[in-house]
């Protein structure tokens, strides 16, 4: 059987009755073209089903068409969330997706970074949590003229460069849904100190009990590291208390998770003697008994944009990235582990 040959620039230009150069520059979204002509470039392309050659469109415009994700996360469905979002938007640009991951406690991590960037000629990256908390690496990425968009969980500074969930509205959520429920003693199990987004969850959490007039007893906030181990000890010594409170609010899902078998272990039933809430809405919450109550970050939708935002960034066309939107608002889910009032006296 013959191979169908693949189209070419020309034959979308002889298609559209223009020059190989006009399609070149509609295809590259350079500026001063009509919206007229590029209506009619952009008929030929997908009549031809055209897909720009990465390799022989950096070897003319000295860009190699490479983006990546940079990450350091060990959530798998975070980190595949991340990739399926901003990959089919990059490869309808025509370029192609690298996946980095790299240790960034490691000494080394910033300088080792940016040899891969330079080495690899990456047009472009995106960061992920925690490495995108890291204000040293935007600087250098700066100076080093790489284009970049940072996932954050609150607002910065630099808008043009990044794009955030805004964990202040879940943490209400959070909070109101549980004082709803007549819950009065509510805990908080925190991420690591080092970590922005933790910080940041924690922060909401006080002034979410402040706007509800609830008291956050001191010993009642207790440090996790975002790992399932900790959600369990630390959900042990809380409802082993004097005063053990009657929900918790894990930073994370798989904290939460460990706080629901500690609970469990302890004859402590979920959720009339215990409601629990997660954040990050990952794989187990929908699927194990009773479901978590938690909240998607909508990490895909995240990188979608990020995504926009880097390629137009990569173009030269600022303007475009800067009106791709920086913020995407979670969703709070609610599911069975506090779909019960509690019955603490308000």
């Amino acid at each position: 059987m013959l191979r169908t040959k693949r189209p070419s620039i020309n034959d979308v230009a002889r298609l559209a009755g223009v020059s190989k150069k006009t399609v070149s520059r509609i295809i590259n979204n350079e500026p001063n073209v009509s919206e007229k002509m590029r209506r009619k470039v952009q008929s030929a392309i997908d009549e031809c089903s055209y897909t720009p050659n990465s390799q022989a469109r950096g070897l003319s415009l000295s860009r190699s068409f490479l983006v990546s994700i940079v990450y350091d996360n060990p959530n798998a469905s975070y980190v595949m969330e991340a990739m399926y979002g901003a990959l089919d938007y990059c490869r309808s640009q025509g370029y192609e997706l690298i996946m980095h991951p790299c240790d960034f406690s490691s000494p080394t991590a910033i300088d080792d970074l940016m040899t891969f960037i330079g080495q690899s000629k990456i047009d472009g990256v995106i960061l992920l949590q925690p490495i995108s908390d890291s204000a040293e690496l935007a600087s250098r990425l700066k100076e080093a003229g790489c284009n970049f968009v940072r996932l954050l969980s609150t607002r910065c500074e630099d808008e043009a460069n990044m794009i955030y969930h805004n964990d202040g509205i879940a943490v209400n959520q959070i909070v109101a849904h549980l004082a709803e429920r007549g819950h009065r003693q509510i805990a908080h199990i925190r991420g690591p100190l080092n970590s922005q987004s933790a910080n940041q969850r924690h922060a909401e959490f006080l002034l979410a009990m402040e706007k509800q007039s609830l008291v956050v007893a001191e010993h009642h906030v207790v440090l996790g590291d975002y790992t399932f181990r900790s959600g369990i000890d630390s959900a042990e010594s809380l409802l082993a208390s004097n005063s053990p409170p009657s929900a918790i609010f894990a930073s994370n899902d798989e904290m939460a998770i460990g706080a629901i078998v500690a609970a469990q272990r302890m004859g402590i039933k979920i959720p009339t003697g215990l409601a629990v809430v997660g954040f990050d809405d990952s794989p187990h919450a929908s699927r194990m008994w009773p479901a978590l109550t938690t909240v998607n970050l909508r990490v895909k939708e995240m990188t979608q944009l990020a995504a926009q935002k880097l390629i137009a960034q990569c173009k030269g066309n600022n303007s475009a990235a800067a009106d791709v939107p920086c913020e995407v608002k979670p969703i709070f889910i609610q599911r069975q582990t506090t779909d019960i009032p509690s019955t603490t006296p308000k």
